[in-house]
């Protein structure tokens, strides 16, 4: 099996040790370069050719989302594991948008670390728990905002209910999925018929599905 090729781009000296001895405990790994800049970074990852680099956001000059987005334009084959202590939803965003395959803490585990790179190095995207929960709660939002915004009329609970039948449940599942009663699901779906204006469930999940929902 051939060797998994890595660079290291970090500028602390220690953090960049304790990763390499991190690895050297992985099968088939080897690092073939460290780079304390973006700039660095660009030009070794253009004359290494490295499998995966695992990139630090913040280092001297070129950052390294603008490293990863410069290196993936020229070698879009290289794997980009942000490894770093930003957590915040516009750096997670940023690195993505650039081109990483996933974003881990550098709090993480000597276990996560090893689990992270064999997964990126496999075409996995793959994010820390606490940035997954993160993305899942930032997506969630973002759909209950575009909801709002479709059926505004609805409360928060009565799109929800809708949302599920546009997808094809039954009063009875989504009752169970929401733990509340079916007279309860029942006097919602009345509401929600009567704000849309429609005669039955059958023209409400029409009218939801021609939104895009349920689909």
């Amino acid at each position: 099996m051939e060797s998994l090729r890595i660079l290291i781009a970090d500028d602390h000296t220690f953090y960049r040790e304790g990763v390499r001895a991190m690895l050297a405990l992985m099968p088939n790994a080897e690092v073939v370069g460290e780079a304390v800049t973006g700039e660095a970074a660009i030009t070794l990852a253009a004359s290494l050719q490295p499998d995966l680099i695992l990139m630090d956001i913040k280092m001297p000059g070129v950052n390294g989302i603008e490293a990863t987005r410069t290196i993936l334009r020229t070698s879009p084959h290289i794997a980009v594991l942000m490894v770093t202590m930003f957590d915040d939803d516009e750096s997670v965003f940023a690195a993505m948008r650039a081109g990483a395959r996933g974003y881990l803490l550098k709090d993480a585990r000597h276990d996560e670390l090893i689990r992270a790179v064999t997964a990126v190095s496999c075409g996995e995207a793959i994010f820390s728990p606490a940035i997954a929960q993160r993305m899942i709660q930032y997506f969630k939002h973002s759909h209950t905002n575009n909801l709002a915004a479709i059926f505004p009329e609805l409360t928060e609970r009565e799109r929800e209910i809708l949302m599920l039948l546009a997808r094809g449940d039954t009063n009875e599942a989504i009752a169970n999925r929401l733990h509340l009663s079916l007279k309860t699901i029942r006097n919602h779906v009345s509401n929600m018929l009567n704000k849309l204006q429609v005669s039955d469930r059958a023209q409400a999940i029409v009218k939801a599905r021609d939104a895009g929902l349920g689909s």
